[in-house]
């Protein structure tokens, strides 16, 4: 009889993940395989990523992020409220407060309502990165907030902000829906300014409090929705003072909210859902 993985199949404003519980599951020694086998939506259970939540001195658990390309990510917006309603069915921890180590430091969330299928959850971010070297982004200047990039023959506005991972934000004058992220995204996501690739934002500004945005994540392609990159969005549109606090994000799989003051931490609201859970086969 082969060995099994029990698991649970999430998502946040429709960005899906598979969420295994570490301290109870024995999980393989390569996590990107794993991730690229389960994430496949022919052969696999199909995701945008995989997270383990596993054992972590000092945090709740650590929160580990493999794509379905099997690289690891540094952090996950949507995936975090995930987790943090995983480990609260899971038994692995009950307060309401939570912190959880991830690649890209300390991550805080507070689950404020949970039912038995869903609940709400605001997340502490921290404080955004704004500094080119920290992003990493080889664009001249210790800030890059709309600087010309030349992509494919056509010229973008873009801003590049960190929130543990990389963002690229573009503000267009259409809708987002109208742009061809498929043909952009990649090219960007790639482009040689990111020596560590990047995620890339294409948004509208609705008004001083509304934002509609597509996004395309680095190893996984265009997603319904991305916390970390509606978090960078409102973040750019604040510096560039097309947007202020709080910013509704209005991405194809639903709404987050963003609040932030320029020098302190990021605040992202959003719901999270649990679709299925089940066993797969190793």
């Amino acid at each position: 009889m082969c060995a099994t993985l029990k698991f649970c199949k999430m998502h946040g404003c429709g960005n899906d993940f598979i969420l295994v519980n570490g301290f109870t599951e024995s999980l393989p020694a390569d996590r990107g395989e794993l991730a690229e086998r389960l994430c496949d939506r022919h052969f696999g259970i199909g995701a945008d990523g995989l997270i383990t939540l596993e054992p972590e001195e000092g945090y709740d658990f650590r929160m580990h992020i493999y794509q379905p390309d099997g690289s690891e990510a540094e952090m996950c917006g949507n995936g975090v409220r995930c987790a943090a309603l995983f480990a609260r069915w899971q038994g692995i921890c009950d307060a309401a407060e939570l912190s959880i180590a991830t690649l890209a430091g300390l991550i805080r969330p507070t689950i404020l309502a949970a039912g038995e299928g869903g609940g709400l959850v605001r997340v502490d971010m921290g404080e955004p990165r704004l500094a080119a070297r920290a992003i990493p982004c080889t664009l001249s200047g210790e800030t890059v907030l709309e600087q010309p990039v030349e992509v494919s023959g056509r010229e973008f506005l873009l801003s590049a902000v960190s929130m543990g991972n990389p963002h690229a934000v573009i503000f267009l004058e259409t809708p987002p829906e109208q742009f061809a992220v498929t043909t952009y995204g990649p090219l960007l996501e790639r482009h040689e300014i990111f020596p560590a690739k990047t995620n890339v934002e294409f948004a509208q500004v609705l008004d001083a409090h509304t934002i509609k945005m597509r996004v395309w994540e680095r190893g996984v392609g265009e997603t319904l929705a991305c916390g970390t990159g509606a978090c960078a969005c409102a973040v750019a549109a604040i510096l560039a003072k097309r947007a202020a606090a709080p910013v509704a994000i209005k991405l194809a799989g639903g709404e987050l909210k963003i609040d932030w003051q320029p020098g302190g931490p990021v605040f992202m609201t959003g719901p999270a859902e649990v679709s299925f859970c089940g066993e797969a086969a190793l």
